[in-house]
């Protein structure tokens, strides 16, 4: 299933002066920060959960520490729990709420210090959002591999987690060098950060682990005035596509404004993907890894009850001088089919199309006819009936 998105600032402050940098929490408001809208928004893009960062590298902390340190946005001129009110705002919208928490604290001397005693403070800002928020979807950790000879005492805090929150999903990402490593017995699901997942191998393994791709927006973790370079809706349709083929979900970060919004252009993107997914989202949230295999980006998804076959790089009709791009059309190639084929169209319009089948070798061959003038989108997808 698709899934959304770390919201965090860039982690400047590694070359940033600590004391200063701690100051700007006076002047942090969130006066724009909606966890409802925010909520909304991820439903509309057809999101199923939301993955907020409640404590980046920095230290700074968006839930209420309860004591544990004053570098939180209840100590900050926002005066309020932002965690609390995402949560609100997710079960008002219907959305799972997921929290992606820093192992990471640069805040905390301690952390090179007395590592131990680091550790409790970590432990007990975990415990903090699995006991005081009610249920919650998952905890996305991230930051061990920064000590990678550590003994990050992941049994205790993991015991925790499965004691307050037994149905949460619990995610550690290994980081940009270990993409698809599973490590402790205990995580959910592996993590492919800013690169596209492979299929999952889960024979031996003591119980079924899924898969995540984590990317940016942008190419950093953040928002900036000067940077101009964001996806488009096709290549966010493109990653939640590759994603799918193997059975993963993808996980988008959006860098919100300073006051805590989700910025135009971003907010306008996501909810064109949703209306995407509107057209097919029974087989975007459905779909399971097939083994029927296509022709370059193309790919097969399977459901209880069909076969749907994801097209990409269409031609667009129309005359030359008013389209441009495609030339995908005509036959696409897919083998694997061993089952009867009846009939084959097209989700978006019922168009029925083409199409030679060998039920002996299970190639099947359709024509793939393009899109209408003013059409494109992006990945069309082909109902397979029997």
């Amino acid at each position: 299933m698709p899934s959304w998105a770390r919201a965090s600032g860039s982690s400047i402050c590694a070359r940033f002066p600590w004391r200063k940098y701690a100051r700007l929490k006076d002047n942090f408001t969130a006066d724009e920060f909606d966890g409802r809208a925010i909520a909304r928004i991820a439903r509309e893009a057809g999101m199923k959960y939301v993955t907020l960062t409640s404590r980046r590298h920095d230290g700074f902390t968006l839930y209420d520490t309860r004591g544990l340190s004053d570098h939180d946005a209840p100590h900050s001129s926002a005066d309020r729990d932002l965690v609390a009110e995402l949560i609100e705002g997710c079960r008002a919208e219907g959305v799972i709420s997921f929290f992606y928490h820093t192992t990471l604290d640069w805040f905390q001397p301690s952390l090179n210090d007395d590592f131990d005693a680091y550790l409790d403070y970590l432990h007990s800002s975990g415990e903090i959002l699995c006991s005081q928020y009610g249920e919650i979807g998952g905890l996305w950790f991230d930051g061990n591999w920064s000590k990678p000879d550590a003994d990050w005492k992941e049994d205790r805090l993991y015991d925790m987690i499965r004691k307050h929150q037994p149905q949460a999903m619990i995610i550690n990402n290994t980081g940009l060098g270990a993409k698809g490593h599973v490590g402790h017995p205990e995580i959910d699901s592996v993590t492919f950060e800013q690169g596209r997942p492979t299929p999952m191998h889960r024979d031996g393994m003591a119980k079924y682990v899924t898969a995540e791709m984590c990317q940016t927006f942008n190419r950093h973790w953040g928002i900036g005035a000067e940077d101009f370079n964001y996806m488009s809706p096709r290549q966010i349709i493109e990653h939640l596509c590759a994603c799918r083929k193997v059975g993963a979900n993808y996980l988008l970060n959006v860098g919100p404004t300073a006051g805590g919004a989700i910025p135009d252009y971003e907010s306008a993107t996501l909810r064109r993907v949703g209306e995407w997914i509107q057209g097919q989202e029974y087989v975007i949230y459905e779909g399971r890894v097939s083994a029927v295999q296509g022709t370059g980006g193309d790919f097969a998804l399977e459901t209880d009850d069909g076969l749907y076959l994801l097209i990409h790089n269409l031609s667009v009709g129309g005359d030359a001088h008013v389209t441009t791009g495609g030339g995908g059309a005509g036959p696409h190639g897919f083998t694997g089919v061993g089952r009867d084929v009846t009939s084959v169209r097209w989700l978006d319009n019922d168009e029925s199309l083409v199409y030679t089948h060998d039920a002996d070798s299970g190639l099947l061959s359709i024509d793939a006819t393009g899109y209408p003038y003013g059409v494109d989108r992006v990945v069309r997808v082909a109902e397979v009936r029997s």
